[in-house]
């Protein structure tokens, strides 16, 4: 485990604080799914945010210290909370439910390097004496009780196994399914998971999924996607859903893609993403390197920043260059980035033809190219990966696997 265990009991009524430490709100309850036989997994926090419950993903939480839940990020989704068939929220439906001779009074949470995300490692075990007064908890670990968060819904249970495994080897699973039950499956998965899969998934077989979302949920997963991926699925929508969705979304979700909407599908300016790893000239490389170790960024993207001058949201300041990771891990740590780019990797137009940055990508050994507008500011970055998602046959996934 990469952090202390937090029991759910102390996390309840916890300010929720913004990246700055300001208070939004507060904890209500923490939600859990099965895993299969792998710990539950925590998916969020429920928090009530101006008199309304509203679900934080727990992926967008940074830090859980004894003064409340900082978020990553400044963005929270003040949707209501709605729960799904499969989850459970810890407070409301474990407490006091009775185990063997005993009763579950509490559990404990905490980020797993193992698994990638929140999980619980143990729940307290209780006995009632008169008025209901709990006596002498005690800790055990979760895989003493796991019957306790199993479902007996068989649907489920195929929706834990299909969590355990990489998002192209369930879009693989899911394709070899009737339409009805790939549709039941995939609705079951959490939002970051389904986004996962769907970005796996050719556009006619997402465009599917997306459909049968209701507008609210399809537009959470399309957040949960990577920008560029998210962009090219609400192309191949017609116009009339496509502008319902990006209303649904959360404004600073939408903006980059109505952007990213408006360049051609097969120039740079379609094919990048619009949050590459980005840092001012004057951060170090203890910083950048901090950065990019974090498990959210996508290893091509982890695999060099770009320095600009302020601001450092696309669009940006000047780009002043490209750190590589292997240089990072060369300069001693408190070194400004700006004193160890390289300024000799030329950005390329947002209107550059698709196969045009690829010459460039192949030519210069490249991971990403920077994409600059004509005053030098940096709009965001292509990676190779997704250059050969274009070039590739129609179909390339089916092959590669067989």
């Amino acid at each position: 485990m990469s952090s202390t265990p937090a029991f759910v009991s102390r996390l309840v009524r916890l300010p929720l604080l913004d990246v700055d430490g300001g208070p939004i709100g507060r904890i209500d309850d923490v939600l859990i799914v099965p895993a299969g036989t792998e710990p539950p997994k925590v998916l969020g926090f429920v928090a009530l945010v101006q008199r309304r419950r509203i679900f934080v993903n727990a992926a967008r939480v940074a830090d859980v210290e004894p003064s409340g839940l900082r978020m990553r990020t400044g963005t929270i989704d003040l949707h209501p909370f709605r729960q799904r068939s499969g989850e459970l929220l810890a407070r409301a439906d474990l407490f006091d439910q009775r185990v063997g001779t005993e009763f579950l009074t509490d559990l404990s949470i905490a980020q797993s390097e193992q698994y990638g995300s929140w999980v619980v490692v143990s729940v307290a075990l209780g006995r009632r004496g008169p008025l209901r007064s709990r006596r002498s908890p005690h800790i055990v670990p979760w895989s003493e009780v796991a019957e306790t968060f199993r479902t007996t819904n068989p649907e489920l249970e195929e929706v834990a196994e299909l969590r355990e495994l990489h998002p192209s080897d369930v879009a693989s699973r899911l394709r070899a399914l009737p339409l009805a039950k790939r549709q039941r499956l995939a609705e079951l998965l959490e939002d970051d998971r389904l986004a996962d899969l769907i970005e796996e998934l050719p556009d006619e077989e997402a465009v599917r999924i997306i459909e049968g979302l209701d507008i609210a949920r399809a537009a959470h997963v399309l957040e949960e996607m990577e920008p560029d991926d998210a962009a090219d699925l609400l192309g191949v929508l017609p116009e009339e859903e496509r502008s319902l969705l990006l209303e649904a979304m959360q404004p600073e979700e939408s903006t980059p893609l109505r952007r990213l909407l408006s360049y051609d599908e097969d120039s740079a300016g379609g094919l990048m993403t619009p949050e590459p790893v980005i840092l001012s000239g004057t951060a170090t490389v203890a910083e950048a390197l901090a950065v990019v170790r974090t498990r959210e960024i996508p290893s091509e993207l982890a695999a060099q920043v770009f320095v600009v001058r302020p601001p450092t949201s696309t669009p940006t300041g000047t780009l002043l260059g490209v750190v590589g990771f292997q240089r990072l891990l060369r300069e001693p740590p408190a070194t400004p980035l700006e004193q160890c780019v390289n300024a000799e990797l030329a950005p390329v137009s947002p209107d550059l033809p698709l196969r045009d940055v690829a010459e460039r990508l192949a030519s210069y050994d490249l991971l990403a190219v920077p994409v600059c507008d004509e005053a030098g500011r940096l709009v965001g970055a292509v990676t190779v990966d997704d250059v050969l998602d274009q070039v590739l046959p129609e179909g390339w996934r089916r092959v590669a696997r067989r």
